[in-house]
């Protein structure tokens, strides 16, 4: 039985890697066949081949200064470099440098109950469906979850998280339309200590419909939860698109300016040509990204692993 599990969890992980390298293709495209072209006619590593190459690096939106500091390494290692195999080597060491911080990327159970997670993120980044899917992985843990649909602004959102809640066997809280977010969040917390729930999922609003300003409404959101359980939120959880490319990266300071991120999900890796944008976020922004999604199926959201998304990437 246990070699059957084994086996089970080899096919799920070879099945999510697969999804990655799919999903990164465009970008790999960049850093594989366009590297492969930068040595077409035996050419030497040159300062031409190298700036070519650093205009390679932007396109994949790994960043101006994170491409920059990229190359400066890379000169380094120039006598090691003689084909486009030396290359690729060389940039998936420097790459995986930059990313591979453990304490920046772990995406472990949290140890206290019940935790609460905070989902926070503009519209259409993905953040209901990520909910939904962290919602099936703390399942497939053995955790009981509560889900609390806060964007009290979005009747669709209510919907839509109802619907992922009875999919995923998650408690569910919700108030009227419009009703005080704050509350939601705290009547979850209620409920959750009630119920003997482990881990609590707050959907939150991305944008709202009064003149009310939102990021104060999150600090509120923030507030009504300390208020009930001094340590929590254990976790404020910022839900970014990848299609978005630098976009993302002001999101990520503005979340983090005003309300302070712990961790990043970071959605629709799958089909985007801006897949360096994970170095961008990895490296500048100093917030662990947790998860990645790959996919609309309810399994395409998985933590974060450096060596893969490298792998992946080449």
């Amino acid at each position: 039985m246990a070699f059957n599990m084994l086996n089970k969890k080899k096919e799920n992980q070879g099945g999510f890697f697969d999804k990655l390298k799919r999903g990164l293709s465009k970008t790999r495209e960049i850093l594989t066949t366009d590297v492969d072209e930068l040595f077409t006619g035996n050419r030497k590593v040159d300062d031409d081949l190298l700036e070519e190459l650093e205009e390679l690096l932007i396109t994949s939106d790994i960043g101006v200064k994170i491409a920059m500091d990229l190359m400066e390494n890379i000169r380094k290692n120039v006598p090691r470099i003689k084909n486009a195999t030396d290359l690729k080597n060389v940039l998936k060491e420097e790459i995986l440098a930059l990313i591979n911080t453990e304490e920046l990327n772990d995406a472990s159970p949290l140890p206290t109950k019940p935790a609460v997670i905070v989902v926070v993120g503009v519209n259409g980044v993905g953040k209901t469906t990520t909910i939904g899917k962290l919602a099936e992985l703390y399942r497939k843990q053995g955790k009981k979850v509560l889900i609390a649909a806060a964007d009290t602004f979005r009747a669709a959102a209510v919907e839509q998280l109802a619907i992922w809640a009875e999919r995923t066997q998650a408690d569910f809280v919700k108030h009227r339309e419009n009703a005080d977010p704050g509350a939601v969040a705290y009547d979850s917390i209620e409920a959750a200590i009630a119920r003997g729930i482990d881990i609590v999922l707050i959907d939150t609003a991305g944008r709202l419909h009064t003149k009310v300003n939102l990021m104060e409404e999150l600090k509120k959101i923030k507030r009504v939860i300390s208020n009930r359980i001094s340590t929590a939120p254990h976790e404020v959880l910022l839900v970014l698109d990848a299609t978005t490319g630098q976009n993302a990266i002001s999101q990520a300071r503005m979340f983090n300016d005003a309300i302070g991120i712990s961790g990043i999900a970071l959605t629709k890796l799958d089909g985007t040509a801006k897949g360096g944008i994970v170095i961008n976020i990895a490296n500048t922004m100093n917030i662990p990204i947790k998860y990645i999604g790959v996919g609309e199926t309810i399994d395409d959201l998985q933590p974060f692993n450096a060596a893969d998304f490298v792998k992946a990437l080449f």
